[in-house]
């Protein structure tokens, strides 16, 4: 089988989907499993192209493109903010300016065309009849041909997780329909499964893809190759995948000990209104997948991808801590505000931990059932600065019972305590397109387009995306205590990169 990672996302780590479902399928027997991480492929096929400008900073960030790579997968390039800047920003260039010169919007994290929206099935339908005009199709075509001639898989899977993907994935799609027609495509993964997820929901991709899956696809692949799944836990398998090209120092693993969200209360939150059922891992699996995942990648970060870290998973590690340093979300809790259990937590390799706080007023908390208090915030905070573990704290601005007034209690709230708040991530409030809460509001459209995940709501309060933005811009992030935190934050690569700086 071959399983694919289309572009365009984030290259700095492996992908996690492709390498769970060549563990499950490996530990089935079906050993002739091909990964290819198209992402990273492409990106690094783009940024050899040199760019059509006479523009002295981009000619300048493509001569040293090779170096500029060769350092981001330093660690001695992240000890020196500025210098790694720099190198993020020259080779972001070079890729932007390589997109310019086809009309797109391209950098190291997205990938925009105005001339097609991923919210449109019909667009990206398009995409796949005219799979050539997909700027990353002269490294495809050959290199899937290749594979193709190579292997002869009896199935094709791609994992489609984020918008700035579809326009490639579909291309892909529409190309191994051309060469190979009667070749079965299966497409799963985080975007496919919002799509599969929305009670609306009409398949408008039936003649092209030959299977979708909603959720983790390891039973599902396995039905589909005609093999019955067995109740033991096959760990993720990383060995056919890069392990030193990514734009990281050293190779970080990501792994996910568990699938939706343990909590699950969260008014307007996608698990909850997706209904993803939480399922976890025992720690004992957990500590066992890490050790053989640590002796087959040897990585020097280890990433959680948990919607949030079980507590229990944090007391197994703490007992018995990884082989290398890690980070992931965590919900603020009693045993987080504990210093002790914080120490202890950061001896087990914990260098960051991601909150989603959300709102610095309790009203707001409350109506949106985060389960938290803000005192139990704020000495979580002071438990892991004393610890020293860092925070990427997480902020939810215009949710449906916040206006100016509590927009303005989470700015005091962060600027009260932002000795322990190492990074921000400022967001503004989307309403799932089938959260439950959202017959109770004034819906209009959002993003037109059949495939569109969120919809837009007057807000009772008056406090639109336009006063936001402006209350962010102009006064948020122009508060003297909260400047220097978000001029800490890695651009592009943000909370992928934040540990390193720590």
């Amino acid at each position: 089988m071959l399983l694919i990672y289309p572009p365009l996302a984030k290259a700095c780590e492996a992908p996690a989907g492709i390498a769970r479902l060549a563990g499950a399928l490996r530990g089935h027997g079906l050993t002739d499993c091909t990964l290819l991480d198209a992402n990273l492929e492409g990106q690094l096929y783009l940024l050899a192209q040199q760019p059509q400008t006479d523009d002295t900073w981009t000619r300048r960030g493509w001569r040293a493109i090779n170096a500029n790579l060769d350092k981001m997968r330093r660690p001695e390039l992240y000890r020196n903010p500025a210098r790694y800047q720099r190198a993020v920003a020259d080779i972001n260039r070079v890729l932007e300016q390589v997109g310019l010169n086809r009309q797109l919007t391209l950098n190291l994290a997205n990938y925009q065309d105005a001339a097609v929206s991923p919210l449109q099935s019909v667009d990206l339908l398009r995409c796949a009849a005219e799979a050539k005009d997909n700027i990353f199709y002269p490294w495809f075509a050959h290199r899937l041909t290749r594979i193709l001639e190579t292997t002869n898989p009896p199935m094709v899977g791609l994992s489609l997780n984020y918008l700035s993907q579809a326009p490639t994935t579909f291309a892909i799609i529409g190309f191994l329909k051309s060469i190979a027609p009667d070749l079965p495509i299966v497409a799963g993964g985080g975007l496919i499964t919002s799509w599969l997820r929305n009670p609306g929901w009409r398949n408008p991709f039936g003649g092209l893809i030959d299977h979708l899956v909603a959720g983790p696809g390891e039973q599902p692949l396995l039905q589909l190759l005609g093999v019955a799944a067995t109740s033991r836990h096959q760990p993720p398998d990383f060995q056919d995948l890069p392990q030193q090209g990514y734009l990281a120092p050293g190779f970080i693993l990501p792994y996910a000990a568990s699938s939706g969200c343990y909590w699950n209360r969260c008014s307007f939150c996608p698990e909850k209104a997706e209904d993803n059922p939480y399922h976890n891992l025992a720690a004992d699996t957990v500590v066992a997948d890490l050790d053989h995942l640590c002796r087959q990648t040897r990585p020097g970060l280890i990433h959680f991808l948990d919607n949030a870290i079980a507590p229990a998973l944090m007391r197994r590690l703490i007992a018995t801590p990884p082989a290398a340093p890690w980070y992931g979300f965590a919900r603020v809790s009693p045993q987080l505000a504990d210093p002790e259990f914080c120490r202890q937590l950061r001896l087990s390799g914990c260098l960051m931990l991601k909150l989603g706080i959300e709102s610095g007023d309790q009203a707001v908390l409350d109506a949106m059932d985060k389960g938290i208090d803000l005192q139990l915030v704020a000495r979580t905070l002071q438990a892991l600065e004393q610890a020293g573990i860092a925070t990427y704290v997480y902020l939810l601005f215009g949710t449906p019972l916040e206006g100016l007034a509590q927009a303005r209690k989470t700015l005091d709230f962060v600027a009260a305590h932002q000795s322990a708040i190492t990074f921000l991530n400022l967001a503004v409030f989307n309403m799932p397109v089938c959260s439950p809460e959202a017959p109770e509001l004034q819906a209009r459209d959002f993003y037109e387009g059949d495939l569109s995940l969120y919809s837009d709501f007057i807000h009772p309060q008056g406090w639109g995306r336009k006063e936001i933005r402006t209350f962010l811009d102009k006064e948020f992030k122009r508060h003297p205590a909260i400047i220097p935190i978000l001029q800490r934050d890695p651009p592009i690569f943000t909370s992928n990169h934040a540990p390193f700086f720590v």
